[in-house]
């Protein structure tokens, strides 16, 4: 059966002035500043004005651990924000940025899929509006600065060997993340290993998408813990006097974006912390502002509800005072039978039965999600190969659950396939059933969330760390800092720190490599398993096929 490409659909699609898809959420033109004619950034001026305005709905799209059949998170974000304006209701849709190093690796585009896509999808997954490449330029100038003091006097009396800020770029690149800088002789200053991260990684990205406001991002920049004394003192970024030009540089990236789907809904698209390595969500700015703007919004959590949700719930919304009046989590028969033991060139055979041994996956990010007070449906995004017998296994599982499942179209057919789905989610959200509350309190003890993050979520046994990352989330209390929630970066593909592990396993344990502090961000990363802060390219990377053809458009991006 033979079908469209994504990037095929999206340049066939009948794009409206971005100045109309503003207006539709009552933003005037003078408050759109314009990349193009179907892209532009809200003024921080006219966000500001929206300060007394009543907030609406926020709807949470998550997920299944991914694996190689596809689960269509995005796809089905967009589609439901579709498929809520179609049955009248006033939706927003907030998704994050695409990171060029996937789309030049293995993932692909981020914009969702067949009918069901956020336009320019080309522009979108390469520089889009250039916020990406704003957080690279703040993030590493502040590693110029700082190996700049150093070389002029080392006036703050840092300790070369306690210097903790790497560099970063956006793109796969194995071979820079570990490195030693500063070679050459006197002149190029005293020689150091350090590395790189993604920018996804970086702290700067997540500071951009948990500020509220430009005052607000200064301050969080200048809290950043870039180095120690030998008297393990801590520098900031404020000491290296760094702040103030790294929220210059950002001014115009702290703007979120607006664009449209094919079917000419807004869409707010800012921010792309990943949510392995990072937080996994987009903007705080965007979803406020979007809260302001429409009567819902449905935004989405990067990889599966182990990860994104629950950074969603005990990070961004935590931190952002957000409430969730809903959850969605999406799932395919494919992966269902992928977590059963089937392998991907199998999965086109109707196998019931491995539908019905996978199905456990889901069911533990059902009792996840719902253990945060909020209400669940499931998304069963449609494949053609699915059978009925096996939709009606996934429907019959997650009913023993005590939640709903419904089979949604959308990728075929737009909003008009996903109506079902979205009735539900008003149905679920205007019964006041959510009654959200984070994981664990502040108060908690650094060790004793990640503890609880790994044995109520991930169903773990134990949490293994060495007394030295023991001491240190001890020293990091004894500074102030126990308050912060734990961001845990672990592989998407299973509960466990092991990628091959599928299904719902449990009696496990939970290896802490490595602690960062994020004081800027606001949250302490606990490294676990294999897990890396720069990822490498596959043995054959997506760029091998993205070019331009004969017509100069763009081809291989999914």
């Amino acid at each position: 059966m033979a079908f469209k490409t994504d990037i095929e659909i999206a340049r066939e699609a009948k794009k409206k002035n971005i100045m109309e898809i503003g207006a539709k959420l009552g933003i005037p033109s003078e408050s759109l500043l314009p990349y193009g004619h179907d892209k532009a950034k809200v003024s921080q001026e006219f966000i500001k004005s929206l300060a007394g305005k009543k907030d609406g709905k926020l709807i949470l799209v998550t997920a299944i651990n991914p694996t190689p059949a596809g689960e269509g998170k995005t796809t089905t974000t967009v589609g439901l924000g579709d498929g809520l304006n179609r049955i009248g209701k006033k939706a927003v849709i907030c998704i994050r940025e695409a990171s060029l190093g996937p789309n030049f690796g293995m993932k692909g585009g981020a914009a969702g899929g067949g009918m069901a896509q956020v336009v320019p999808m080309e522009e979108m997954n390469l520089h889009f509006t250039g916020d990406f490449h704003a957080i690279t330029s703040a993030h590493n100038l502040l590693s110029a600065m700082i190996d700049n003091h150093i070389y002029w006097g080392n006036e703050l009396a840092i300790d070369e060997r306690r210097i903790v800020w790497r560099r970063v770029m956006d793109m796969n690149d194995r071979a820079l993340r570990d490195i030693v800088v500063n070679l050459g002789g006197v002149a190029n200053g005293f020689p150091r290993q350090t590395g790189f991260d993604i920018t996804v990684a970086s702290e700067v990205m997540a500071i951009l998408c948990l500020s509220n406001d430009l005052e607000d991002l200064q301050k969080r920049l200048g809290d950043i813990v870039v180095a120690y004394t030998r008297e393990k003192k801590a520098i900031y970024a404020r000491d290296i006097k760094a702040d103030g030009a790294m929220t210059v540089l950002l001014k115009d990236a702290m703007q979120p974006n607006i664009v449209q789907t094919l079917e000419n809904n807004p869409a707010f698209v800012h921010g792309g912390p990943f949510a392995n390595i990072a937080h996994g969500c987009n903007s705080v700015i965007a979803t406020k502002t979007a809260l302001k703007l429409g009567e819902y919004v449905v935004t989405e959590a990067g990889f599966g509800a182990d990860l994104g949700a629950e950074k969603f719930f005990d990070i961004k919304c935590r931190k952002a005072g957000l409430k969730p009046s809903a959850a969605v989590i999406v799932a395919t028969v494919r992966a269902m039978k992928m977590n059963g033991g089937v392998a991907k060139a199998d999965l086109g055979a109707e196998n019931v039965d491995a539908v019905k041994k996978g199905c456990p996956n889901l069911g533990r990010h059902i009792s996840n999600v719902k253990s945060f007070g909020v209400p669940v449906v499931v998304a069963i995004n449609h494949f053609y190969s699915d059978t009925d017998a096996e939709v009606a296994a996934v429907k019959a599982y997650v009913a023993e659950q005590g939640a709903e499942a419904i089979l949604c179209k959308h990728w075929a057919n737009g909003s008009a396939g996903i109506e079902e789905l979205s009735h539900k989610v008003v149905q679920l959200a205007e019964s006041g059933a959510a009654n959200f509350a984070p994981l664990y309190p502040d108060e908690m003890p650094l060790f004793q969330k990640l503890e609880t993050i790994a044995k109520r979520i991930y169903h773990a046994d134990e949490v293994i760390a060495d007394k030295s990352i023991r001491d240190q989330l001890k020293t990091w209390e004894a500074a102030g800092y126990g308050h912060l929630p734990i961001c845990v970066a672990k592989t998407q593909y299973s509960f466990t720190t092991d990628p091959t592990v599928r299904g719902a396993p449990t009696g496990h344990s939970v290896p802490v490599r490595e602690v960062r502090l994020s004081a800027g961000a606001g949250f302490i990363v606990a490294i676990c398993g294999e897990i890396m802060t720069m990822p490498g390219l596959p043995k054959v990377p997506s760029a091998e096929v993205i070019r331009l053809n004969d017509e100069g458009n763009v081809e291989g991006l999914f």
